[in-house]
């Protein structure tokens, strides 16, 4: 930056300007000198008018130091005003805008997280009753929730009763109680102790509706904040009204209209001095006081209440003397239970349909109450010798009309049915021959029944014996692994997946051949809705357990939900599935026509059977929750006799009572008794069989629709009682998997 002076002009000196050898300038003029300090000079002139050209203008006439007046700004700037005069203004300024920004902010954040409708809601999901499909209540969930009330209209003695033990201020604040909050601290102070408390109604609605229950400073400031925000909004009679329509009295019931309800059976408008005292005074601790459990507790602090009224000044002494000691009614005992296999199951859907009902709702559901105890009675019966059982039966369209997740709830709620994932054996076998259908092949189509290997793996047949050449019919009914493990291999283990997707299984499947026999988890719900897919002849089937629950959407539609199953293929599945129910799954053989599947987990962990009949399709799994083996488990045993035994209940199917005979004259089975021989029926013989069975089924298809119905062999648990006790002596596998020639696969742990 250039100096503000010419270099060389500047001359300094210390003489006095007219004495002898005085500098002088460069017209002979001697040089101004420095005058003696004195107190009384006159102030110096004012500087001369500055140019007020613009300091780049150019011009012939100025001199440098003109250029350098214009060039830089007043060394006088203007005069501050006086708030920035002042050192600490600026500061309160600051402060003020910024508690202004903070109250904008604190009015956005409340309007958002806290808007008005809230106080409204009940601090917990209301009460849900679900009925039976016929109506008849089955079980009730949440808390009991009473219509809202105007406290406008409620008897005076009633509010006065709240007012006088809660916030006898509550008419003249503007939300927070200065004076209660003094009091409360002196008070608190004075015992030592948390005694009191200065919150005022306003408060405990704005914790109860949009706070939570810790003592921290935040959430008091929260609250504050958002009494201060109702009590600009809402009147005072409307935060009263709601403080009494969402309070807590005990027992589980919210509200003062469900409250007297409960404990006088009577409405809020029919409440005397000492009821509206008594339900006043659980507010401060509604469990420990509620009058059903702790009677002498709720009537002395109805005392209290009362004798708060008279120094508010809301009674007299006289009329304080006259209030009796309440009574309330019996506790009476809980008729619907609370939980319930299916009750937990279908509650989530069930608040869903119930929507933002603030009051007690009620939900009808899919559950079939003789369906229901049919099948408790079954899965209680059976001899499960330390085991668990769950059975589900829906119907085709996956209504679901009974659930039973254990042997007994009150020991266990944990739901097997949905909760449980086990790997299912060879009922895993659907979707491997459902993929082969898909690709061409039929029932009638032979496959090689000999040993292979498979990238390492060399599956087996669980009874060691391979027949060669023999059809998939056949192959299906004796649960052949050989033959399901080049199934997967031909048709490929993608497609595979894809049926079960498509059948509704979402559970995680593992891309390898191994699945074909079961490897991968599934649910019993689950799997009993892909057998559903098959006997309704559209998939998936989403098994549902409420009336009026949601509908596909329009997504879903355009994706493909709910196809349908090609006539063909659905018939050769059930060509498959009711040879099966005659070979491994004879067990739960019936006098109908059924259609089923076992299946046996590694080393006999879990033992399913899952098939049709009629308007029914149900699931039965059975095993150990720590996944423990149990020798001697298999499909075609418990599981199929627990099937069986609710199919014939359900479907009201007569036990027939079979005629005297001989042993010689029981039907023969030419393929059992050949395979009980040990004869190979892997040649043109046991092709001429296999194909003459699904002839035979037809032809007496064909007499039904004519009207003519031929007598069908008895089932092995409906022949004479010499023939029942000599199977019975064979052992659990004696009419049930690998009996009578069928062997059933060892699941996984066939490899």
């Amino acid at each position: 930056m250039r100096p503000p002076y010419e270099p060389g002009r500047v001359r300094y000196h210390h003489t006095r300007g007219d004495s002898p050898g005085a500098v002088s300038d460069e017209h002979g003029a001697p040089l101004p000198s420095f005058d003696p300090w004195r107190d009384d000079r006159a102030p110096p002139p004012p500087p001369p008018p500055r140019d007020e050209r613009p300091w780049d203008e150019p011009s012939r006439d100025d001199g440098f130091w003109q250029q350098e007046r214009r060039r830089w700004p007043d060394p006088l700037p203007p005069p501050r005003p006086w708030w920035r005069r002042v050192r600490w203004g600026r500061w309160l300024v600051r402060g003020a805008a910024a508690f202004i920004m903070l109250f904008v902010v604190a009015v956005i954040w409340l309007a958002v997280t806290a808007p008005l409708s809230r106080s409204l809601k009940p601090p917990t999901p209301p009460s849900i009753t679900l009925t039976a499909a016929d109506g008849t209540p089955i079980a009730r969930r949440g808390a009991i929730i009473g219509a809202p009330v105007d406290a406008a209209k409620l008897p005076a003695h009633v509010r006065e009763a709240f007012l006088a033990i809660e916030d006898r201020r509550f008419y003249s604040h503007w939300g927070v109680d200065p004076r209660g909050i003094a009091r409360a601290a002196w008070a608190n102070l004075g015992s030592g102790g948390v005694r009191q408390g200065g919150s005022t109604i306003t408060q405990q609605l704005a914790k109860n509706a949009f706070l939570d229950s810790d003592r921290t400073a935040a959430r008091k400031l929260r609250e504050a904040m958002i009494a201060f925000w109702l009590e600009a909004w809402l009147s005072k009679d409307e935060i009263l009204s709601r403080y009494l329509s969402n309070v807590y009295f005990g027992d589980n019931v919210y509200g003062i209209t469900a409250a007297s309800k409960h404990y006088f059976g009577r409405t809020p408008m029919q409440l005397n001095v000492g009821q509206a005292a008594m339900l006043a005074g659980l507010v401060k601790a509604p469990s420990r006081l509620a009058p059903t459990g702790n009677l002498k507790g709720a009537r002395a602090r109805q005392a209290v209440v009362v004798g708060a009224m008279v120094d508010a000044g809301f009674l007299s002494q006289d009329e304080a003397a006259r209030v009796q000691p309440q009574r309330v009614l019996a506790e009476r005992p809980e008729t619907l239970p609370t939980g319930t296999y299916f009750a937990d199951w279908v509650l989530p859907s069930a608040r869903e349909v119930a929507g933002e009902s603030g009051t007690e709702a009620t939900v009808r559901t899919t559950l079939d109450r003789g369906f229901q105890r049919t099948a408790e009675r079954v899965v209680r019966q059976a001899t499960l010798r330390g085991m668990q059982a769950a059975l589900v039966a829906m119907k085709p369209d996956g209504t679901v009309v009974a659930m039973v997740g254990g042997k007994d709830y009150g020991a266990s709620a944990f739901n097997r049915a949905v909760q449980a994932k086990r790997q299912p054996g060879s009922t895993f076998k659907l979707f491997v021959y459902l993929a082969a259908m898909r690709s061409g092949l039929t029932p009638a189509t032979v496959m090689d029944d000999t040993p292979v290997e498979i990238a390492g793996w060399k599956p087996r047949n669980d009874d060691g014996r391979y027949l060669g050449p023999i059809t998939l019919q056949r192959a299906f009914a004796r649960s052949s692994n050989v033959v399901a493990a080049r199934l997967t291999q031909q048709v490929g283990v993608r497609n595979v997946i894809r049926a079960a997707r498509d059948l509704g299984i979402t559970t995680p499947i593992a891309n390898e051949a191994t699945i074909g026999l079961g490897t991968s988890e599934v649910s019993l719900l689950e799997l009993t809705g892909a057998y559903a897919a098959v006997a309704s002849g559209r998939y998936p089937v989403v098994p549902r357990g409420v009336e009026g629950g949601r509908g596909a959407s329009w997504y879903e539609a355009i994706a493909g939900r709910d196809t349908a199953m090609s006539a063909t293929i659905r018939d050769e599945m059930r060509t498959l599935l009711g040879s099966s129910i005659r070979g491994t799954g004879r067990g739960a053989n019936l006098p109908v026509s059924a259609f089923g599947k076992t299946g046996t987990s590694q080393g006999g962990r879990d033992g399913w059977f899952i098939g049709f009949a009629g308007d029914l399709v149900v699931g039965v799994w059975v095993g150990r929750d720590d996944s423990a083996p149990n020798p001697g488990l298999h499909g075609g045993g418990i599981p199929a006799q627990i099937w069986r035994q609710f199919m014939m209940s359900a479907l009201h199917i007569p036990v027939a009572v079979a005629p005297v005979e001989d042993e010689a004259a029981a039907p023969i089975d030419p393929g059992n008794m050949l395979d009980q021989m040990g004869v190979d029926l892997g040649g043109e013989v046991g092709r001429a069989i296999d194909g003459a069975q699904p002839r035979i089924e037809d032809a007496l298809d064909r007499l039904r629709e004519m009207g003519i119905e031929l007598p069908r062999p008895p089932a092995p648990g409906e022949r004479l009682p010499e023939r029942r006790r000599l199977d019975e002596g064979r052992g659990e596998r004696g009419g049930g998997e690998g009996g009578d020639g069928f062997e059933e696969d060892g699941g996984p742990g066939a490899f």
